[in-house]
This record gives C-alpha cells, structure tokens and sequence, in this order.
C-alpha cells in the first residue's frame, strides 16, 4: 500500500509541475495532440480492419493534420498581433488580453478530433452511447457558434 501511495504522489507532483510549467493553454496543445495521435491511430485501425489501408490516404491524413497544426498557429499569432495592437493603444482598455482566438480554435480541432474518434471506433464495431456523441456535437456546434458571434456573424 505505501508503495501505491508513493507512486500516486509522484505522478501527482509530476502533473502539479507540469501544469506550472505549462499552464492552462499548455493543456489544450497537449489535448490536442493526444486527440489528432489518437484519431491517427484509430482511423488507421479502421482502414486496416476494412482491408483498405493505403500509405497515400495515411499521407493525406497528416497532411490534413499538418493543416490544422498550422492553423492552430496563425491563430496564435493573430492572437499575438491582437495583443500588440491593444497593448499599444493610446487609450487604457479595462481588461488584459491574453488570448481569445487560439483556445477556440484548438478547442475546435479537439472536438473535430474526439468527434472523428467516436465514428472511427463505432465503425469498428464498439459500442459508442448515443450521448457521448451528442454532447461531442453540441459542444462542437456552441464553439462554432462562438467563434461567429465574435466575428458578427450569424
């Protein structure tokens, strides 16, 4: 037993230290990362299982990955420029930007992800409850439609 209570204090001390380390966005990329392997991964079992696996569909799809790793950064730097222009404004705002655009849009990828997961092992014949795939809908379509409320559109 202390050996149990050794080994949760150690990982307990190790995600404490990552999270100062790498703070709240931090947690998104890492997210991010795990959700784009993992849908990698199952997307390739499903094709393998299909019998239909292919090096140049497996391309593509990190292609596609690569895609969206970039957009992730341009809104990163739009972030950055936003911050900059508001820092160095004449007038004083009431608030400190941080970040606004990146967050949602990694959080956008993430769900598109999760969402691609959930098709990927329905279609290998797991059981996927109903909600989990409508919560995984309902969160993606209210970051959409936050993202479009903050340019306006309806």
């Amino acid at each position: 037993m202390d050996k149990l209570l050794e080994v949760k204090k150690t990982v307990t001390a190790l995600m404490a230290a990552l999270s100062a380390f790498l703070g709240w966005m931090g947690w998104l990329v890492v997210l991010y990362a795990v959700s784009m392997g993992i849908d990698y991964l199952t997307g390739s079992a499903l094709a393998a299982k299909n019998g239909d696996w292919q090096s140049q569909k497996a391309r593509e799809g990190l292609w596609h990955k690569a895609g969206s790793i970039l957009a992730v950064i341009v809104a990163a730097l739009a972030d950055f420029l936003l911050g900059l222009v508001l820092k160095n404004l004449p007038l004083r705002l009431p608030f400190t930007y941080t970040v606004l655009l990146c967050p949602v849009v990694m959080v956008w990828y993430i769900l598109t992800e999760m969402g691609s997961i959930v098709e990927n092992v329905g279609e290998m014949g797991a059981k996927v409850p109903a909600f989990l795939k409508n919560i995984i809908a309902v969160l993606h379509t209210g970051v959409e439609e936050s993202g479009d409320k903050l340019v306006g559109k309806k």
